[in-house]
């Protein structure tokens, strides 16, 4: 019998050369036989577990008391709604929801502007001209709504909402599976905030939001932590200063 690292072979005849030997399994492969083996696995994935849970905590202890409903809202000059997907050019059933809730906080006096932050990098797909469409059939006027149209992902809405558009405080709006993560994030892009959870039907939409989240997390606790600039910043735009100064 020959070894040669993890290779094991056995020779049945000088002149056939049949090869009846096996790979051997590496040692990381192989389960745990011993109780103190076991136990150290046992440890090391609860330890990884742990560390993949750290950002999710972070989110949710940093946003405890600034998480509510359209009727807990603080008054505040601006809201910002998030992007969630178009369905045939129209706003998904989620992005309607949030929409919705901006409508109603607009009505009822708690914001004056509403930023429509979502994707516009395809010319065929217009995430702000479509939720800005739909506001204006809700009772929003056209010259209280304003659009970013970089808004690719949370954290570049949030530091595009303070850099791009200068607000500093504002009314967030979106699910809330996702609406921690919007705070948390523009507390670290220096936008003072207070979350509006949208209600939302617990499918498999709302499911998978909510598992995306967890892996979200480590993002945001890294985008908080860096402060990567956005995909696309450009120069500043007068949009919510203009929009605050028409009349209602």
């Amino acid at each position: 019998m020959k070894r040669r690292g993890d290779l094991t072979a056995r020779w049945t005849g000088r002149w056939t050369g049949q090869w009846t030997g096996r790979l051997r399994r590496p040692a990381w492969l192989r389960l745990p036989r011993t109780r103190k083996e076991q136990r150290r696995t046992i440890q090391s994935v609860m330890a990884l577990c742990m560390l993949a849970l750290l950002p999710a905590t972070w989110l949710f202890v940093s946003t405890e008391d600034r998480i509510g409903s359209v009727a807990d809202a603080p008054r505040a000059r601006v809201a910002v709604v998030f992007g969630a997907g178009l369905w045939q050019g129209e706003p998904s059933p989620y992005l309607a929801h949030r929409l919705d809730a901006a409508a109603e906080l607009y009505r009822t006096g708690r914001i004056e502007v509403v930023l429509v932050t979502g994707d516009n990098s395809r010319e065929e797909y217009d995430e702000p001209d479509a939720m800005r469409t739909y506001l204006k059939k809700h009772g929003v006027p056209d010259r209280r709504i304003v659009s970013d149209y970089a808004g690719f992902d949370t954290w570049d809405s949030c530091v595009r909402a303070k850099k791009i558009f200068g607000v500093d405080r504002a009314v967030l709006v979106s699910q809330g599976f996702h609406i921690r993560r919007a705070v948390a994030l523009c507390d670290a892009a220096g936008v003072s905030s207070y979350g509006v959870a949208v209600d939302a039907k617990h499918d498999e939409t709302w499911y998978y939001g909510g598992a995306r989240e967890v892996l979200a997390a480590g993002k945001a606790a890294a985008d908080a932590a860096l402060k990567p600039d956005p995909h696309f910043l450009g120069p500043r735009e007068p949009g919510v200063s203009r929009a605050l100064a028409a009349p209602r």
